[in-house]
């Protein structure tokens, strides 16, 4: 019994070892093998089978020949006596050998790995997680369905296709969310490539019936009703069709007359459809940050320009840079934003990236209402802490980092390693704590985040940048680099122009690290100015 509870409680901890495969391309990358695995098994159970119907294809063939022959002369064929024994052993044994050949079930070792992969398969909230990020990244940068829907995207190395039973399928998702706009885009999707031709068990009613609803919650009634009708010709039958387009035509017969009624008063009272688009949310700065995501509205004059710089920092004599200096680029002048190039090496980064994977869990937000940490569909990745003392490199990359800007590590937290999923982003945020969250950091007891030094550890094909809305500012991912700026000013109040964004990765990996310095221990290394904002 205590046997038969480990095992149960083993496969639980399996099954609930990586859950919200989207929000990690790096686990995703898992599945693949996973996939391969069971295709192998796959065609290991075609070959049994297929070898089990040759086997009954020459038993019967055999026979075939046989009875065709005993069959012209019976009684010649049973008077030797051979062959009435042999026709007495087949029907006795060897036809009950047959079927039990045939009942054989071959499938039992493919359905024993199915039923082991199966605790590693994503669940309905990958699906719905990944049919979102798509929604996502089709917002961000300004996709349309078409474009999705063939596949061309920059940069892609593996081009791929939407049928017509993915693209309903992201029609449903938005539906289910109360997304109508989207709902639209991808039910006109699905119907556009039906009308073209394409085979699919999604028929044109199905699409027809979600897409009609979906256009009169957004307004536009003519085309809802004229929909409707359209869906009607193709099932005259059909419950709700039918049931919308008399609600239909009583809305418009109703707006009619209540317009007639107000042209008769002379009223200037107008019936104001609802507007079609994208729905109102929570972030006020979307479109500049959106575009930003894009390269579009950065903020960057010449005469700015020609202040930025490239240098070598010898981190102020530090003796391990003086005769290997690191390489920085100004990246912006207000905040100051400062780019390492070379500052890790890819055996580091691999080192990195293997420590991590084993921890990598859904990345978390400090929700101000309850002080605990959430999840939340604004930060779209998976994170890993590690500690310094656990690996040498670890604690390598730990000391760079001090020598380099100047700060004690020994207050900073862990090394977070992240990891962004399918459409992975993180929307705009501060890393510091502002005056309304006075106790974000108390646990650690080592005051507000000074700074950020966040490291790129992978190329991204396509989006992905670090953006900061207040600036117009955009920082693209380059292997091997870092980039850091300070969140404080020297006063130690905030510097509400590092609000930042990782945008959405649109095609490609992302893997960084970043390490959050803390004011204690700072007090001789950057001492405190007179004015707030310095």
């Amino acid at each position: 019994m205590i046997g038969c509870i480990l095992v149960v409680e083993i496969l639980l901890s399996q099954s609930l070892a990586h859950p919200g495969f989207f929000t990690s391309i790096g686990q995703m990358t898992d599945l693949i093998h996973t996939e391969k695995d069971l295709v192998t098994s796959l065609k290991d159970y075609i070959k049994a089978e297929e070898d089990k119907l040759e086997q009954i294809k020459k038993w019967a063939e055999k026979l075939d020949r046989l009875t065709s022959t005993a069959t012209k002369d019976p009684e010649g064929f049973v008077g030797h006596p051979v062959n009435a024994f042999k026709l007495v052993k087949r029907l006795n044994t060897e036809w009950s050998e047959l079927e039990n050949l045939v009942l054989k079930d071959m499938s039992d070792g493919f359905i024993s790995n199915l039923t082991i992969q199966r605790q590693y398969f994503p669940n309905d909230e990958d699906q719905v997680g990944a049919a979102k990020a798509l929604l996502r990244l089709q917002d961000t940068y300004n996709l349309d369905t078409d474009t999705i829907s063939k596949g061309d995207l920059p940069g892609v190395k593996h081009k791929s296709f939407l049928t017509v039973e993915d693209c309903f399928e992201l029609g449903k998702v938005a539906y289910t969310e109360a997304d109508y706009y989207h709902t639209e885009l991808w039910m006109e999707q699905a119907l556009r490539q039906l009308d073209e031709g394409e085979v699919s068990p999604i028929d044109k009613v199905s699409v027809l019936d979600y897409l009609s609803y979906a256009v009169y919650q957004q307004g536009d009634l003519d085309k809802a009703l004229l929909l409707t009708k359209k869906l009607l010709e193709l099932d005259p039958e059909h419950q709700r069709a039918n049931g919308n387009l008399k609600y239909f035509e009583y809305i418009m017969a109703k707006e009619k007359d209540d317009n007639k009624s107000a042209s008769d008063g002379q009223s200037d009272q107008k019936t104001t459809p609802k507007k079609k688009g994208v729905a109102v949310d929570y972030l006020p700065e979307r479109q500049k940050y959106e575009m930003l995501c894009r390269g579009e509205g950065i903020k960057m004059t010449p005469r700015r320009q020609k202040k930025l710089f490239c240098r070598y920092h010898d981190g102020n004599r530090n003796p391990k840079f003086i005769l290997a200096p690191a390489k920085q680029e100004d990246e912006w002048d207000k905040p100051r934003i400062i780019r390492f190039h070379d500052i890790i090496s890819d055996a580091e980064i691999e080192i990195v990236k293997d420590l991590a994977k084993p921890r990598l869990s859904r990345a978390t937000v400090h929700d101000p209402e309850t002080g605990k940490l959430t999840t939340a569909q604004y930060r779209v990745s998976k994170s890993a802490w590690l500690s310094g003392y656990e690996n040498p490199v670890v604690s390598r990359i730990n000391m760079r980092i001090q020598d380099l800007t100047g700060l004690d590590v020994s207050t900073a937290e862990e090394l977070q390693v992240a990891n962004y999923g399918v459409g992975g982003q993180y929307e705009p945020h501060f890393d510091f704590a502002r005056k309304d969250e006075p106790d974000a950091f108390k646990e650690l007891g080592t005051g507000n985040r000074i700074a950020t030094w966040l490291f790129y550890m992978s190329d991204v094909l396509a989006g992905g940048a670090t953006v900061f809305p207040e600036v117009g500012a955009s920082v693209w991912p380059k292997k091997g680099t870092a980039v850091f700026w300070y969140n404080l000013f020297a006063s130690g109040e905030g510097d509400y122009s590092t609000r930042h964004a990782a945008c959405p990765v649109l095609v490609g990996n992302k893997w960084v690290s970043n390490k959050w310095l803390h004011e204690r221990g700072q007090e001789f290394r950057r001492p405190c100015t007179l004015s707030e904002l310095e």
